[in-house]
């Protein structure tokens, strides 16, 4: 019978996604027309019964905003959110779902007013990728929409988060080059700048506090400025043997500061970063980091969303995703 057929039968038949035969079957963009005409033909050869306005009777878009501020995708910074973004699409076209990407610029934060997919109501749920300014998040929320965090969380975790382990992460780093025989520890990152700096930062501490190593204040040197953007690195006079980065991004950055100074990596300054993004494979040496799980943080992100979306009530709390430590070139034992 046809209400026995379903998207996902047809797009098994035809080897195609779901999202692709949702899109087909409710004339929606992101199909080809000749795709479009395959799939509808195959819809009623295999007595599925739809009509071009379902998704609007249903009150369903089948589509999920993703938010992500102008300056985490950059140029000059890595592809590590676009890499979780693509993660996203390819949790949610499991489920039936899309995903619409926008990026919300400084203009747009600024003026506090809402992203075009929610005044348009082009989407079900939300689920933001990195900080955003808070004031601006409280207005997302002032909607009522359903919304999950990822890669952030708030300090009262209303809103339900996934972060990865960064304390944990910058631990394993840290002890890592103390079992190397380094002593002289410095931390590169804005601490104030995000929660998960801040996060890695007290990783980064509590092994020097662990391994009775003394903090110096000089030792911890801001990456970015009041906007969020780098600035240039300040070094201290008496250089430490190792630095600890807050990602591989300005682990790069630093690197080739270094080596334009003189520095040989890692034979005189050994290097570590975080995320495990492009920069961590095209450094020289490659860098040794830690490695984000993107693909559990994305499935457990879109999963709780979608539970929000079908009703579930007091979905709360911050989901923490460990990370690996990933040892390459970067880091010199010493004697």
């Amino acid at each position: 019978m046809a209400k026995d057929v379903t998207m996902r039968d047809i797009a098994s038949e035809l080897g195609v996604s779901t999202v692709s035969v949702s899109k087909a079957l409710t004339d929606k963009d992101g199909v080809s027309s000749e795709m479009r005409i395959i799939i509808k033909k195959k819809a009623e050869d295999m007595g599925y019964r739809y009509s071009a306005t379902k998704s609007g009777k249903e009150g369903k878009s089948y589509n999920i905003g993703v938010l992500v501020e102008e300056q985490f995708i950059e140029v000059h910074t890595s592809a590590f959110y676009f890499k979780m973004y693509q993660s996203i699409v390819i949790q949610l076209s499991k489920s039936g779902y899309s995903a619409m990407l926008e990026v919300l610029t400084a203009e747009v934060l600024k003026s506090n007013t809402l992203p075009g997919i929610l005044l348009e109501k082009k989407v079900e749920g939300i689920i933001t990728l990195g900080r955003i300014e808070d004031d601006y998040l409280q207005k997302i929320r002032e909607t009522q929409i359903p919304l999950v965090y990822l890669d952030y969380c708030d300090d009262h975790l209303e809103v339900p988060s996934v972060t990865t382990d960064n304390l944990y992460g910058t631990y394993i780093l840290t002890d890592y080059l103390v079992r190397q025989g380094h002593e002289k520890i410095a931390f590169v990152g804005g601490i104030r700048a995000t929660p998960s700096i801040m996060d890695r930062y007290l990783g980064y501490m509590r092994s020097l506090l662990f391994h009775q190593l003394t903090t110096r204040e000089e030792y911890i040197i801001n990456d970015r400025g009041e906007d969020g953007k780098y600035i240039e690195l300040q070094l201290p006079e008496d250089m430490p043997t190792a630095f600890v980065c807050n990602c591989d991004d300005i682990a790069y950055v630093l690197m080739e500061q270094l080596k334009g100074k003189g520095y040989r990596i890692p034979e005189d300054i050994s290097v570590v970063g975080f995320d495990n993004s492009t920069f961590a494979v095209y450094a020289n040496p490659k860098l040794t980091t830690v490695e984000v799980d993107v693909g559990t943080m994305t499935e457990d992100a879109c999963g709780l969303l979608i539970r929000m979306m079908k009703g579930e009530k007091d979905i709360k709390g911050r989901r923490i995703v460990s990370g690996q430590l990933i040892i390459r070139d970067s880091v010199a034992k010493i004697k």
